[in-house]
């Protein structure tokens, strides 16, 4: 059986839904925000930062961006990712060896483990290749687990890193770091980037980019109608590809051949939009 979302990709002439909450490095707008946050995270890799932050929101589009950033690595650099950090410090090696394609036995000891993990990396070093450790929600880490990862960055030649960690986090990340505990920890972060919520303007180029991207037009969705998402999302891009999915099923169903305000408004109205919070503009005028 076809349902409504299938049909409404060909109702608008799409080839496909271009506001799945999905991560799709082939959807990545760039915006300022985003080109600076990209621009950070290579200068981490270049300038070989032993510690590198990515901050925002839940859904500003860090993982995206992070898996974009891999997809242009050259072989020279092994890469280790992390989807979800641990909260607890305890036997830390257990889940970053398998990160990087090593084995992390039920009965080594953890002299062992970091043993192992400091050959590899010796090993790589001498085969001209530098390992990342990438970390996502590593807002989730403890106190512990933060110092036990600074640790593993002491591993390194005369002059070179032998380890760059990349975490990737919500804002609460940045205020753990700056703790007086974690001083050490924070003196060790050489590159980070915060990336903010997009504003109404932004929030219009993000639309029609991702119609575009999807093969529609960039003008299926009116200004005023991208103005009352950017206010009811926040501008934060997850919220506004979920309500910009709603309201494209709404018109849809109405036998709409564009998004105008009260369309969205009618989403809003009907409470199936859970996720918002922020104030809504009273106008209902075009």
């Amino acid at each position: 059986m076809t349902s409504a979302l299938e049909i409404y990709v060909d109702y608008f002439g799409l080839n496909q839904r271009p506001f799945t909450l999905v991560p799709d490095p082939d959807f990545l707008f760039w915006s300022p925000a985003h080109r600076a946050a990209y621009a950070m995270l290579d200068y981490g890799l270049l300038t070989r930062a032993p510690i590198t932050l990515l901050t925002g929101e839940i859904g500003v589009g860090k993982t995206t961006l992070v898996h974009h950033f891999l997809r242009r690595l050259d072989d020279d650099v092994r890469v280790g990712m992390i989807a979800s950090a641990r909260p607890g410090g305890g036997e830390l090696l257990r889940w970053v060896l398998p990160a990087l394609g090593l084995t992390a036995e039920s009965g080594a000891s953890e002299a062992e483990l970091h043993d192992r993990f400091q050959k590899f990396l010796i090993d790589e070093y001498t085969e001209g290749r530098h390992v990342v450790l990438i970390i996502d929600e590593a807002q989730n880490l403890t106190r512990d687990g933060l110092e036990q990862l600074r640790m593993l960055t002491n591993i390194n030649t005369n002059k070179d890193e032998l380890l760059q960690l990349v975490l990737v986090g919500q804002p609460e990340l940045r205020e753990t770091v700056r703790r007086p505990e974690l001083i050490q920890f924070a003196q060790r972060i050489a590159a980070n980037y915060h990336i903010p919520a997009m504003d109404a303007p932004t929030v219009l180029a993000y639309i029609g980019h991702r119609l575009t991207v999807a093969g529609g037009s960039p003008e299926l969705f009116s200004k005023p109608a991208a103005e009352l998402i950017q206010a009811a999302t926040g501008g934060v891009p997850r919220l506004v590809n979920q309500l910009c999915d709603l309201s494209l099923t709404y018109a849809y169903s109405a036998g709409q051949r564009r998004v105008k305000r009260d369309t969205v408004l009618q989403v809003l109205d009907d409470g199936v939009f859970f996720a918002g919070g922020a104030v809504i503009p009273v106008e209902l005028t075009e």
